[in-house]
């Protein structure tokens, strides 16, 4: 089932195009969306939402996008600093105050948000049972020490990005992220994308396909750095099995178990791009959406093992802003050109054994409809 459905703008032809090449070469199934000036100009689907090819991806179908959920927790945490509720300068520990323990009384939200925090690593979950709970997590960051001054250095937060952010809503708001993002960022917009997904949703879900001849206890891992070497993986090993299971789904883990489809994706994260409102719904003020876009941090990231360059909460590339998830989702918002690409599948691609230009090819394409 290559067929493309959904609709598309005529000058986004390509982007069908894209997405019909994909589901007849490596995709199983996938979705991908375009916004422009905050309006939808493609919404496309198609394929299947299981790896035997029998139960078709449908239109609200959603599936895990991984770290595409960054952007989202990014994102509420710009809202509260555009209501005054946070100031991004301001030492994490004065809404946090047990985090000033172990040297990091100076440790700025803003280092959090651009990876620059020094706290890459969970120092004491090793399993990813330990992941699940919340207090136990957010107590062992406040008490653990930086690995580096904070602000001078970059390691991407893989799992605690989302922690940290998250109790920062949490003491400030009294709502867990998930509730604070349903209720201010999703509900408003209309958006069906969920940080942690309910029982009433599991019916919908396309879950994860590891890639081609993997099993499902394929696992995230660090890539290699410049010399070669990899960074030792001192936390949790994560499977495509946990990443499919029950257990997962109902977790608070914000930095990487979100739900969508591209349109959701690309409806969110059009807020910053279209300068804070969205069909009619503000939720920033255009310079409360500027810190998405401005750089942070450029240098080596110690983490990734490559040259960075980090916003307040987001990847920086070129004119564009954004991040992708473990396996291939991704989203990419161009704050000039008032654009926002989406691309969420359910078949992941091991960027060592083969090279994932997937979400890229989508993104290229919406820019061929600018003209």
């Amino acid at each position: 089932m290559n067929d493309v459905r959904g609709f598309c703008d005529p000058r986004f032809a390509a982007v069908r195009e894209a997405l019909a090449a994909l589901l007849a070469k490596d995709d199983v199934g996938a979705s991908a969306a375009v916004y422009v000036d905050g309006e939808p100009v493609a919404d496309l689907w198609g394929g299947y939402a299981d790896a035997r090819r029998t139960v078709a991806w449908e239109r609200d179908t959603l599936a895990a996008v991984n770290s595409t959920t960054k952007n989202m927790v990014a994102l509420c945490a710009l809202v509260l600093a555009d209501r005054g509720e946070l100031d991004l300068s301001a030492p994490v520990a004065a809404y946090w105050p047990e985090f000033a323990a172990a040297g990091k009384e100076n440790l700025l939200v803003r280092h959090v948000l651009s990876h620059t925090a020094g706290l890459p690593d969970l120092s004491g979950p090793t399993t990813v049972e330990d992941l699940y709970a919340w207090e136990d997590v957010t107590a062992g960051l406040a008490a653990q020490p930086p690995e580096w001054e904070p602000g001078t250095a970059a390691g991407y937060h893989a799992l605690t990005f989302g922690y940290l952010i998250g109790e920062l809503v949490r003491r400030i708001t009294g709502r867990g992220i998930g509730a604070f993002f349903a209720e201010e960022v999703a509900a408003p917009l209309g958006a069906d994308f969920h940080i942690g997904l309910s029982a009433a949703d599991d019916h919908r879900l396309a879950p994860l396909v590891p890639p081609p001849s993997l099993t499902d206890d394929y696992a995230a891992d660090a890539p290699p750095g410049p010399d070669g070497t990899r960074r030792e993986n001192t936390g949790a090993v994560i499977r495509v099995k946990d990443a499919n299971s029950v257990a997962w789904r109902r977790a608070r883990i914000p930095a990487v178990n979100g739900y969508g489809n591209a349109r959701s994706v690309a409806l969110v994260h059009s807020v910053l791009a279209n300068h804070g409102s969205v069909g009619g719904v503000r939720l920033l003020s255009p310079g409360g959406c500027e810190p998405a876009w401005r750089e942070a941090f450029r240098g080596d990231d110690r983490v990734l093992g490559t040259p960075m360059s980090w916003t307040t909460g987001f990847g920086r590339f070129g004119n564009t802003f954004g991040w992708g998830g473990w396996g291939g989702s991704l989203v990419v918002g161009d704050p000039e050109a008032r654009m926002t690409v989406a691309y969420v599948m359910n078949q992941m691609i091991d960027r060592e054994r083969q090279a994932d230009d997937r979400g890229m090819e989508i993104v290229m394409a919406a820019y061929s409809g600018l003209g």
